[in-house]
């Protein structure tokens, strides 16, 4: 294997959930390919990081313009800026809106409230999201952090923090998934299915 080759896989091996084998597999699939493809990425990525960043607003990812990375749902004036719907990461939000049941703007956090990671609740951003309550006037906060026990801790803070300023706090529904069969949900899921469970 060539140096070049060895270093690309190298670099795409640090990518998450990308083994030597799966990078080595990209490279030469990418050198096999059709030649635009590969020049067409390589410019893509070489351009990434001046023209993609954090939402200055939410957090979530955002195009650059003049110095300042806004996203599309910061920018969507159709949104609902009342209802604010919290996220520990990118990819919960990003979850959320393939799911397409939310219509209100949202904060992503960054972390979980974590005392075994040593993150401490004067690690969350809660200045940036108790003054982004307050700017929008929002109504509503839904917690959508992930039902683990740094999720739920974090949960909890939320709620002692931004009771308050007078907004409601609500916390997404947790249970069975949709087409799960029960016997493989553990005791904490069906625990939650059942307190949350609804009149037919």
């Amino acid at each position: 294997m060539s140096p070049k080759v060895r270093r690309l896989v190298k670099l795409l091996a640090r990518l998450p959930g990308v083994g030597e084998k799966t990078a080595q597999r990209y490279v030469l699939w990418l050198l096999t390919s059709e030649e635009s493809l590969s020049r067409e990425l390589g410019d893509e990525l070489s351009r990434l990081r001046d023209e993609l960043g954090p939402c200055e607003r939410c957090g979530n990812v955002g195009e650059i313009h003049e110095g300042r990375a806004l996203c599309d749902v910061c920018t969507d004036g159709k949104r609902d800026a009342k209802l604010l719907c919290v996220v520990a990461r990118v990819h919960d939000l990003m979850a959320i809106e393939r799911a397409g049941a939310m219509r209100g703007r949202y904060f992503v956090l960054g972390k979980l409230l974590s005392p075994l990671e040593g993150i401490g609740p004067e690690d969350l951003p809660l200045d940036r999201l108790v003054a982004r309550i307050r700017e929008d006037g929002v109504t509503e906060v839904i917690v959508a952090t992930p039902p683990s026990v740094d999720g739920e801790a974090t949960a909890l803070l939320l709620k002692r923090e931004l009771g308050p300023l007078g907004v409601a706090v609500s916390r997404i529904a947790s249970g069975v998934p949709h087409g799960g069969d029960l016997e493989f949900a553990d005791p904490i899921t069906m625990g939650r299915a059942l307190a949350g469970r609804q009149r037919l």
